[in-house]
């Protein structure tokens, strides 16, 4: 019986309250009632919703490419591959410099020490290494802009695609319009120690109108789902048409760059130096001088006394044909070495040169036809 009055009287209130309403709107709607200067629109502003911000997380103006494991040990990892010419993604340790072809996979590893927390996702992004053009946003040249590829998932400007994963989520920066690629972070499967994420890169460095010859670095980040920096790791990237042949040009020339750095600043190195060009001018003959000097030995001038005009005329012969054969391109000495050859051998057995063409051999004692 308690519970039947209670209803009654909630009946009532409601009634009642929605009766005022009613009449409430209905004199608002009375245009004799409203004054001139009331709006009757002021009311949509606050029904409209609000805007709702941004998901993406925030990225700064000028990313940061430096490796940063954190507590939890992120690091990045690559298969080991050759030089080969056949070779579509090889990695160099000595540049940290990743080459690749056109759209070709590339192999990704993610390494953690402790699994970071639930849902972190992997963020990579490409920037400019230069500081000249760090501000600049890598993107695609406007060839490849307009071919179509890939699943069509990602928007046509954007240089990286992520290979397999239906997760994959691609981003423009509200503040830089930088592009970014998102996917969801994976834990090892039994018996791994690393996630693999494999990645695309959709224009050649060398395109006119995108990249247009200028080293990129690509930075992948292992963050929380709000944004939040966990981990760091980055690379260089060049993707080109011989990707095995590239590497091994640049690495030759890091390695002689390398060395010229080390002989020019090792205490060691001009200290064997110096003992060299002791040991060599001790060795020169009493009298000789240094008439010229040069940064190689083999263009230093000597001046060397002789004793004897007979013994100068020889060594003078030999000096001779040493700057002949200098002077003479290989395939000329080696024809003319076998000429001297040739006609020593023919002086030693006897034989006597043949005549040319058209003319008689003369023998002595023997009378032309004319006599």
């Amino acid at each position: 019986m308690a519970d039947s009055q209670e209803f009654a009287d909630l009946w009532e209130r409601n009634l009642i309250s929605t009766q005022e309403a009613g009449a409430y709107l209905d004199l608002m709607n009375d245009e004799q009632f409203l004054p001139n200067s009331f709006d009757p629109n002021i009311f949509d502003n606050v029904l409209t919703e609000p805007p709702q911000p941004s998901t993406s997380p925030p990225t700064p103006t000028l990313p940061v490419a430096t490796d940063y494991p954190g507590e939890y040990g992120f690091r990045l990892g690559f298969p080991q591959s050759g030089t080969a010419k056949s070779v579509t993604c090889t990695y160099s340790t000595d540049l940290n410099k990743l080459f690749c072809q056109l759209a070709k996979t590339c192999p990704v590893q993610m390494l953690v020490d402790v699994p970071p927390p639930q849902a972190s996702v992997i963020r990579a992004t490409s920037i400019y290494k230069k500081s000249e053009h760090v501000a600049d946003v890598v993107r695609r040249c406007p060839h490849h802009e307009r071919t179509p590829d890939g699943d069509g998932l990602a928007p046509p400007a954007h240089l990286m695609r992520v290979e397999g994963n239906s997760r994959a989520i691609y981003k423009e920066d509200d503040v830089t319009s930088r592009h970014s690629v998102v996917v969801p972070y994976e834990a090892p499967q039994v018996g791994a120690e690393y996630t693999t994420v494999l990645y695309n890169f959709m224009c050649n460095s060398s395109c006119m109108g995108g990249m247009n010859r200028r080293p990129i670095l690509t930075i992948i980040t292992l963050e929380t789902h709000d944004g939040k920096l966990l981990g760091r790791g980055s690379f260089e990237v060049r993707v080109c048409a011989c990707p095995g042949r590239d590497r091994k040009t640049e690495e030759s020339n890091f390695r002689k760059d390398q060395e010229t750095k080390t002989l020019g600043k090792t205490p060691s190195a001009n200290k064997r130096s110096l003992t060299k060009e002791s040991t060599s001018s001790l060795s020169r003959p009493e009298g000789s001088k240094k008439a010229k000097l040069s940064t190689s030995s083999d263009e230093e001038i000597y001046t060397l006394q002789v004793r004897g005009k007979e013994r100068f005329e020889m060594l003078k012969k030999i000096n001779d044909s040493l700057e002949l054969s200098d002077a003479m391109p290989p395939s000329e000495v080696d024809r003319y070495r076998q000429k001297i050859l040739s006609k020593g051998k023919k002086e030693k057995e006897g034989q006597t040169p043949e005549p040319k063409r058209g003319k008689k051999l003369m023998v002595k004692d023997e009378k032309s036809d004319s006599d």
